[in-house]
């Protein structure tokens, strides 16, 4: 049980305790119902959505109030919204938080005869023709290593609707690419078969728990579930992820 849950329940509990004519009822059926409001209440739910953007079929998952101030959450690599799980209930007692799957993770589909380019500019396309789907006129940019390249553009095409800017991890400027990307810049430079191979050499289950571990003093505190999704869902037919590196159309800054 986490940190909110438990307070949740705890505080659950309490309300039962000090006003238990709130939960009382005369049937076990309006019991249940009334703990269920008051649990909505106390802890926000993440719902699921999909929705058709620019020819692709987006996942996304949505909590929080539908009028409240929006925060746009914008996963990296290699995960999806699945890694804002805890974040996202822990802001929607405030703001309607909205997490979306980029294209080539998690569970959006990009249809083949999209002929989909994977480049940061085609995922900004994609994600801001998301936001004009969702009739978002105003957000707040939670932005996560690749969905730093991609929020950014996103308030360069349409900065009057940004409210705020939160990066972490997210890289603006070249100096900021570092070694890790030393294998990826040869092939930018030298797109030959050679350089493309070693790349493609990383985009495993091996090379997602690298990903994770990478950098970590105890790397037993990382949960498997994370990195086995990822490379599930990327490696799944009909998402071209793995083929990003592995073709002629890498992601570019």
């Amino acid at each position: 049980m986490n940190r909110r849950n438990f307070f949740a329940q705890g505080s659950l509990l309490a309300i039962a305790g000090a006003f238990p004519a709130v939960l009382a009822g005369p049937t076990t059926g309006q019991r249940k119902e009334r703990i269920q409001m008051v649990e909505k209440i106390l802890v926000p739910h993440t719902s699921i959505h999909r929705i058709e953007a620019d020819g692709v079929t987006v996942f996304y998952r949505e909590a929080g109030p539908p009028d409240a101030p929006v925060v746009l959450l914008l996963h990296g690599f290699p995960s999806s919204s699945f890694q804002y799980r805890e974040l996202i209930p822990r802001l929607a007692d405030r703001y309607r938080v909205i997490a979306p799957d980029l294209p080539g993770f998690g569970f959006t589909e990009v249809p083949e005869q999209r002929r989909y380019k994977y480049t940061f500019d085609a995922l900004a396309s994609t994600i801001l023709a998301f936001t004009d789907a969702l009739r978002l006129k105003r957000y707040a940019l939670y932005v996560f290593d690749y969905g730093a390249p991609t929020g950014f553009r996103l308030a360069m095409a349409r900065p009057e609707r940004v409210t705020a800017i939160v990066s972490q991890n997210g890289n603006a400027y070249e100096e900021g690419l570092g070694d890790a990307w030393a294998p990826i810049r040869r092939y930018w430079s030298a797109p030959t078969s050679e350089n493309r191979e070693a790349i493609c050499k990383g985009l495993n289950l091996e090379g997602m728990r690298h990903e994770y571990s990478s950098g970590i003093a105890n790397p037993d505190l990382i949960a498997p579930e994370g990195y086995t999704l990822d490379a599930a869902l990327m490696a799944r037919p009909g998402t071209r992820t793995f083929s990003w590196i592995c073709s002629s159309t890498t992601p570019t800054m």
